[in-house]
């Protein structure tokens, strides 16, 4: 397998995996201006030269769009192997890369999240374990912090106290996401939508910035739905998700 870098210079003729359509579509458009504008931030997005969903995206972890506290850390955002790509030892490939990156910048080691069983868009704890992670920090709603340090002195990473506790003082359905899912382009003026006709209340917080993002009142800061201030998921959702999720 081949990988290529993404960036400034040649992210509008590359696909990005995670959503693959033309540069036309919402969700491309969305995805691509969002890396673009934190490359000088230090973000890498690597990927497969075919396409298809087969990527590594990381940052240093001062710059992550998550409350957390991870100084001299890599914060990966996103590894996600999937379709025909599996069982190929791609995962495996791509994490490599981002070690060897990490440690050739004097980083201290790697963070991610991720949760006791295997949630969506989360990364999987089995394979976490293997690669040799380990669990530093866990908040009140089961989303962890894991972390593989380069040297066994160096301090844990944790999530800042607004993220260990996940609640927020407002009633009915309100979401926090971001752009760094391209998905949420397409779907979340969906569930605003949705949400009107059936005369729910929903609120949907778009983060902007990474200063609200590392300040936000959950630890997953790209997709995640409240309801009455409890945490609910991290599922993003279409019309007929959130149909269910109301019947209930």
């Amino acid at each position: 397998m081949e990988y290529i870098r993404v960036t400034k210079e040649n992210i509008e003729k590359e696909h990005i995996c995670c959503a693959i359509s033309n540069n036309n579509d919402v969700q491309v458009a969305s995805k691509k201006a969002w890396l673009s504008e934190r490359f000088d931030d230090g973000l890498v997005f690597l990927k497969s030269t075919e396409r298809g969903k087969c990527f590594i995206e990381y940052i240093p972890a001062e710059n992550a769009w998550n409350p957390i506290e991870a100084d001299g850390y890599m914060f990966i955002d996103c590894l996600w192997v999937s379709g025909s790509f599996k069982g190929h030892g791609y995962s495996n490939d791509l994490l490599g890369e981002c070690i060897a990156d990490s440690k050739s910048k004097g980083k201290k080691g790697l963070c991610i999240l991720s949760s006791a069983k295997k949630k969506p868009f989360l990364a999987d704890p089995k394979y976490l374990k293997y690669k040799g992670f380990e669990i530093c920090d866990e908040a009140d709603n089961g989303i962890q912090l894991w972390y593989l340090p380069f040297e066994k002195a160096a301090q844990k990473p944790q999530f800042k106290a607004c993220a260990k506790h996940p609640h927020i003082d407002e009633n009915g359905y309100v979401l926090y996401y971001t752009s760094q899912c391209p998905f949420n382009a397409k779907y979340v003026p969906i569930i605003e939508k949705t949400a009107e006709e059936q005369g729910v209340k929903f609120k949907a917080i778009h983060i902007t910035n990474k200063a609200y993002a590392q300040n936000a009142p959950t630890p997953i800061t790209n997709y995640a739905l409240f309801f009455d201030g409890e945490y609910l998921t991290n599922e993003q959702m279409n019309d007929k998700r959130f149909l269910k999720l109301l019947e209930k």
